[in-house]
């Protein structure tokens, strides 16, 4: 059982408010963290993918209503999503009554409805939290290394070897493509959505090209877009934004997009093993995805995460702007011997970071010129846990 970080903060939120949404990926292990929850107070699980209890909220207000003494959690929420505008009238009702906190607890394996449903009727009575996959502040630091290979999806991660950990990221594609999308309700050909999710993989952290992929695809531009949206809705991918700011600088406009799960990168281009990895020219690029996951994971709240680049070539791999206006600057290397480039250099000049660090698959920390310091991943992350 690996402890998650998050479990403190979703407990803080359940005692501060009425409802809690727990947002996240199929399998990052949602179900299992909210029934430890659950165990630790008075509380009811629902199952809104079991008929048993689904057929329960029939009289959904009737139903609950009798449990207004708990914690009721329910999974996978998104399957009823008419259910919201009855958890609004009990949630008042109960604050009526004094009961201000700990009422709901709802599991969504992604942000499209659930969002859309309780943000039309549940604002101001409900806190958002998303769980992400095991991160590298959840594992030992010897560890690191096959979570980057395997990812961070717990069944995957704690795989008796590297061929069961594969199979399980090729089935998870495979349920994910064929049975959960279309239960969302896009309707996608699973294969074309496969190639779609394969091709960001073959390009994990380059700037997005729709044109690209559209011409590769077969489809137009729009159609493209709206792909991207349904990963990123998904949780399963990342659109980096560039960072602008009025420095007097061509910058560039394009994201850059990242398949969020270092695992199913490899899972995509058919990495099983540490060998392949570290043979594959997609190496240095899945590298810096599963460095940029694990530090925007470690970062404060209120963390905002760009990439910055300009026309003439200065460029910072992630750029970091705490809650408290700070810049930090990242730079990523998968080498033991790293090397600043000039780019990461003039980038710095221009937009003037508080903080400059290089990352680098080494355990020593020491400084570079320019105010750099060169530390591994581990290190950095905890730096960044600690500016809480």
């Amino acid at each position: 059982m690996i402890e998650r970080r998050i479990e403190k903060e979703l407990r803080n939120l359940i005692d501060s408010g009425p409802a809690v949404a727990l947002l996240g990926p199929r399998q990052v292990g949602k179900t299992t963290l909210a029934i430890e929850v659950g165990e630790s107070r008075p509380s009811v699980y629902l199952d809104l993918e079991s008929e048993a209890d689904r057929a329960k909220l029939t009289e959904p207000e009737l139903y609950l209503s009798q449990h207004a003494d708990k914690l009721v959690i329910l999974d996978e929420v998104h399957r009823l999503p008419n259910l919201f505008q009855t958890l609004r009238g009990l949630i008042d009702r109960n604050r009526r009554a004094g009961r201000r906190t700990g009422q709901f607890l709802l599991l969504g394996s992604a942000s499209i409805d659930l969002l859309k449903q309780s943000g039309e009727t549940l604002a101001g009575r409900i806190s958002y939290l998303e769980m992400q996959p095991i991160d590298g502040l959840e594992v030992a630091s010897k560890d690191l290394e096959q979570l980057w290979l395997r990812g961070g999806f717990p069944d995957s991660f704690l795989a008796a070897d590297d061929r069961s950990s594969l199979r399980w990221r090729q089935d998870f594609i495979r349920t994910y493509l064929e049975r959960d999308i279309p239960q969302l309700g896009p309707r996608i050909p699973a294969e074309t959505l496969r190639r779609f999710w394969t091709m960001l993989a073959h390009h994990q952290s380059g700037l997005h090209n729709a044109a690209e992929l559209a011409r590769s695809l077969g489809v137009d531009g729009k159609t493209v877009a709206s792909y991207l949206d349904l990963l990123v809705d998904l949780l399963l991918v990342r659109r980096l934004e560039p960072w602008h700011a009025n420095i007097g600088k061509r910058l560039v406009k394009s994201p850059k997009v990242y398949v969020r799960d270092s695992g199913i990168v490899h899972a995509l281009l058919g990495i099983g093993a540490s060998e392949q990895l570290l043979g594959h020219p997609i190496t240095g690029a899945s590298w810096e995805g599963f460095v940029i996951e694990t530090l925007i994971a470690a970062s404060p709240s209120g963390t905002s995460a760009h990439f910055y680049r300009s026309a003439a070539g200065a460029e910072i791999d992630l750029l970091l702007t705490l809650p408290g206006k700070a810049l930090w600057a990242i730079e990523i290397k998968r080498s033991l011997t790293p090397k600043v480039e000039k780019g990461f250099y003039l980038a710095c000049d221009q937009v003037q970071p508080q903080r400059r660090i290089l990352i680098y698959p080494g355990q020593d920390v020491f400084p570079l010129k320019h105010d750099i310091s060169a530390m591994s991943l581990a290190a950095a992350a905890m730096l960044l846990r600690d500016q809480e």
